[in-house]
């Protein structure tokens, strides 16, 4: 039997170039697909799969009482997958075109009120030594720059000009783009660079570095947000996406124009970007059901 599971991650790592956690979550997914064909069906090579075998699939995910979200991903990852094995002449029909996936509930994306991140960059004390204006400095980029958590780790000395006040940021499918920064911005950048410790080689070159100069890793990040947002919300999720949405979500609030936000967010198309003016539709709602008289 021919391995095209590894084949195919080995595209996305190398051609496609996806994010490492990216790149774990769609070998999770096939790991888990195959596993069941093989319990339920025997051991089947992949041009072997049948519709009706992944529906089945499905069928089970659902009973398992995986949400919708989470059984589209895993569907996303088939059709990725089968995709794949198509255009490179392994398979001939592809098993995926009689699936339809299941119907999700819209979620509007959690963001932080702007009086609260007000609050965190203007009353909130952190350490004046280097872990407290790094921390503050990630806070900072990741909201006011709508940074996606791999850009922040990835983002180089090089790629801030601080005369221009602009950052180049590399995003997904190494798309650059162009994002423009404040003035307080590029003097908590400049306080931050006073103070860096002297980076480990492999890591000299990136902005951000532990406390012993390695170079900033994902959980870190993640800790640096949780533990201060907990400090200014009660909102259930403080991921560092939370700030990218917040980012997204003032900027809407406040007039911004949408193909704007798409740029400097980096979507590929406006589809994405669109989920930012429902949150503005849903506060415009909540503010005539609670001013108008006949609401």
């Amino acid at each position: 039997m021919v391995n095209y599971q590894d084949e195919f991650i080995d595209y996305l790592q190398i051609e496609k170039k996806y994010a490492v956690h990216t790149i774990t979550a769609y070998r999770s997914d096939l790991e888990q697909f195959f596993i069941f064909i093989k319990v339920t069906y025997g051991e089947l090579d992949s041009i072997a799969i049948q519709h009706t075998f992944i529906r089945s699939w499905i069928v089970h995910l659902m009973n398992e009482d995986h949400s919708a979200r989470s059984v589209n991903r895993k569907i996303s990852t088939l059709k990725s997958y089968f995709k794949y094995l198509i255009r490179n002449g392994y398979l001939k029909v592809n098993p995926m075109q009689k699936i339809v996936s299941p119907k999700m509930a819209k979620r509007l994306p959690e963001y932080v009120e702007e009086p609260q991140l007000a609050t965190l960059f203007s009353s909130i004390e952190f350490d004046p030594g280097f872990e407290g204006q790094r921390d503050r400095l990630i806070l900072e980029m990741l909201y006011t720059c709508g940074l996606r958590r791999t850009e922040l780790i990835h983002l180089k000395i090089w790629n801030i000009d601080l005369a221009q006040q602009q950052l180049k940021v590399l995003g997904k499918g190494n798309k650059e783009r162009i994002i423009p920064f404040s003035n307080a911005l590029k003097k908590s950048i400049q306080h931050y660079q006073t103070l860096r410790v002297q980076p480990q080689e492999e890591a000299k070159d990136f902005l951000f570095v532990t406390s012993k100069g390695a170079k900033l890793y994902d959980s870190l990040v993640y800790q640096v947000v949780t533990e201060q947002l907990n400090l200014v919300t009660t909102i259930h999720k403080k991921s560092p996406h939370v700030l990218r949405h917040s980012f997204a979500t003032h900027l809407s609030n406040n007039g911004a124009d949408l193909n704007a936000i798409k740029e400097l967010l980096g979507h590929a198309n406006l589809a994405a970007t669109q989920i930012y003016t429902h949150n503005s539709i849903e506060k415009l709602k909540k503010t005539y059901q609670q001013a108008h008289p006949r609401s």
